[in-house]
């Protein structure tokens, strides 16, 4: 009469423990100790042919696959290009061999260098009808935390009132 039910606990036993989040290998860690050191926001100047230009680079890396992937913004014509392509580790940082895109899909240049501390050093090579032709030497630096403007006022001592006289 119930020679089904065997099979069918199995089953819903099963899917209910995939849709509960129990799984094999939980408690990998998403990122490595380098992912979160190398990662993040960097900027600084491009200096070349048409002077010193202002980026920001927000990157992101996967160690295990290889993988750098980002958005390499020029501050000064606010362009914003999407880099996509290579990193390798290199003792306690890393290289990064990265395409930029804009629009998804319009290849605009290449970005190589490398990562040693906080600070990214490397040649941004802009590409005009398939060549490289402009080449800028990139020095960007991680932003650590957000700054306190330079205008922010200056937390009084509190006043002690003063008894008047009748």
């Amino acid at each position: 009469m119930f020679p089904n039910v065997l099979p069918r606990l199995l089953c819903t036993t099963a899917l209910l423990t995939a849709l509960t989040g129990c799984a094999l290998g939980a408690f990998i860690s998403p990122t490595t100790p380098l992912e979160r050191a190398v990662g993040g926001t960097y900027e600084g100047v491009g200096v070349g042919g048409t002077g010193r230009v202002p980026y920001r680079l927000v990157l992101s890396v996967q160690e295990r696959e290889g993988k750098a992937s980002g958005v390499m913004t020029n501050l000064e014509s606010r362009k914003a290009y999407a880099v996509s392509g290579k990193f390798q580790r290199v003792e306690n940082g890393g290289a990064i061999d990265v395409g930029l895109f804009e629009e998804g899909n319009k290849y605009r240049g290449t970005l190589r260098g490398e990562i040693v501390g906080t600070k990214f050093s490397g040649v941004l090579r802009t590409v005009l009808l398939g060549r490289e032709l402009l080449g800028y030497n990139v020095t960007l630096e991680k932003q650590t935390g957000e700054a306190a403007p330079a205008s922010a006022p200056v937390p009084l001592a509190p006043v002690t009132p003063v008894p008047t006289v009748p």
